[in-house]
């Protein structure tokens, strides 16, 4: 018996401890963290942040709605220009100003279609962000959504937006 007790003893106290699911990739070092953080701040902003701009009047952008014309209708963002993915390369000049910024979106985070968007602007040269978020996530939060009939707001989700808040406070 203290032979036994020994070898579950011993092995016991040489397991290696439990790795957790989150860690089994270890977090990056400090500088490179860094580096990828500001990199997806450089390429994306959140629909409380462009809301926020779009509200101050001088938002710095152009807001690109990339959805088809039936999404388009269904609910948009105001202000928004519409400008579907497969019409950007014959379209965007005529529509947009090369020397500012765009913002795309489409539906929401399931939907690549603001991250096709951005790409076809990014290769005509202009300098370009996606809406992480979308569609979905504007409403979701309760801002505006403007149709052919006007606009109306909803109440935020509360599962995504602070009910009570204007922001997070992040």
């Amino acid at each position: 018996m203290t032979a036994h007790r020994s070898v579950i003893a011993m092995t016991d106290t040489t397991l290696p401890a439990p790795v957790s699911a989150a860690l089994r990739v270890p977090p990056a070092a400090p500088a490179e963290a860094a580096a990828f953080f500001l990199s997806r701040l450089t390429f994306q902003a959140d629909v409380s942040d462009v809301h926020s701009s779009l509200e101050s009047g001088a938002p710095g952008f152009v807001l690109v709605d990339s959805r088809s014309a039936a999404s388009w209708a269904q609910g948009r963002v105001p202000g928004a220009v519409h400008l579907p993915t497969a019409d950007i390369p014959g379209r965007a000049g005529v529509l947009l100003d090369p020397a500012v910024p765009v913002i795309t979106y489409c539906w929401g985070p399931a939907c690549d279609g603001a991250t096709r968007a951005a790409l076809a602007l990014a290769r005509l040269g202009y300098r370009v962000k996606e809406m992480i978020g979308g569609m979905e996530y504007w409403a979701r939060e309760g801002f505006p959504v403007e149709t052919d009939a006007g606009t109306a707001r909803r109440p935020a989700d509360p599962l995504t937006a602070p009910v009570a808040a204007v922001s997070c406070g992040c």
